[in-house]
């Protein structure tokens, strides 16, 4: 275990590239399912967990790792399987990472190995197993389907997220003035998709959506081939950084390359935790960064785009 621990460690400071590299693990079964090793900040054999009076989720208590208490959540039962069986202390893992801002741990059973690939092995679900699952992508692997969990989903569905922008934002003369504008998000999680719709609109804007960085790639490379104007079409466009066949780094890189859209306003938003996110915005030429979801945040970005477009 500890040599995943210190792989873990030195992997979640690398980044770019169109690369991932997924973090292996079981529940209940032999199924594997991947997690994204970026958004991990370590694995630990589970500890003794506090019980949460009157509980009823799949929130089975709390771990005091490190000095911070983190909530634990069976992964299992979250996503609609038979719970966890614990016969002991050192039967099950614990998997602690961050997404928008919130740090977890999510009790599995067995934690495998860490293997790298590039985003574009990774593919959407097939269509006809429809949207009512937890699934964001799949990933052929030594003849096996590994299966990447849409945790976004998972947790908007634990703890629901208000998509209201607040009244002080949202003014009715900005609301006016947005009206005007199109902005596009690009998002493989169809529930950051629809959070950032609901906040868009509740703001005035238009919105258009993408599933993920070549389906962005190829509506943009369609509009300026039929001689539109990118720059004009869309306000700004707005993508997330981890995407099955295109990541946004790798999208904001292509846009970045080609002089028809060069200028194109980028923000770039993830669930991924650390310094590295700014560093590496600069470095694909983005303009600037949000850690998602915060409709305030969201809201304020796409303002000062058009109060620069309107100059003001």
């Amino acid at each position: 275990m500890s040599g995943i621990l210190d792989s873990v460690n030195l992997r979640t400071q690398l980044v770019g590239q169109n690369r991932l590299e997924l973090l292996l693990f079981n529940l209940e079964s032999n199924q594997q399912y991947g997690i994204n090793v970026f958004k991990v900040r370590e694995v630990l054999q589970c500890p003794a967990l506090t019980e949460i009076p009157r509980q009823t989720s799949a929130i089975k208590g709390m771990a005091h790792i490190r000095g911070e208490t983190i909530p634990v959540l069976d992964l299992s039962e979250a996503i609609g399987r038979q719970a966890l069986n614990r016969d002991g202390e050192d039967d099950s893992f614990l998997i602690v990472a961050e997404y928008n801002k919130r740090t977890l741990a999510f009790l599995v059973r067995k934690v495998d190995r860490i293997i790298n690939t590039n985003w574009d092995q990774i593919n959407a679900p097939p269509a006809e197993i429809g949207v009512e699952n937890y699934l964001t992508a799949i990933f052929e692997y030594e003849n096996t389907i590994i299966e990447i969990l849409d945790v976004e989903q998972i947790l908007a569905d634990l703890y629901p997220m208000s998509t209201e922008v607040s009244a002080e934002i949202a003014t009715s003369d900005v609301r006016a003035r947005a009206k005007a504008h199109n902005v596009l998000i690009v998002d493989d999680s169809s529930v950051a998709r629809n959070q950032m719709q609901k906040s868009l609109e509740n703001l005035g804007v238009s919105v258009t959506q993408c599933n993920n960085g070549m389906e962005a790639w190829q509506l943009l490379d369609g509009l300026a081939s039929s001689g539109v104007s990118v720059n004009e079409h869309f306000l700004m466009m707005i993508s997330d950084i981890e995407m099955p066949e295109v990541d946004g780094y790798t999208l904001t890189a292509m846009v970045r390359e080609d002089e028809r859209m060069d200028k194109f306003h980028i923000v770039l938003h993830t669930s991924l935790s650390g310094g590295f996110n700014v560093s590496m915005v600069k470095k694909v030429g983005a303009n600037g960064f949000l850690a998602k979801f915060n409709p305030n945040d969201l809201a304020n970005a796409v303002i000062e785009r058009i109060n620069l477009v309107e100059g003001k």
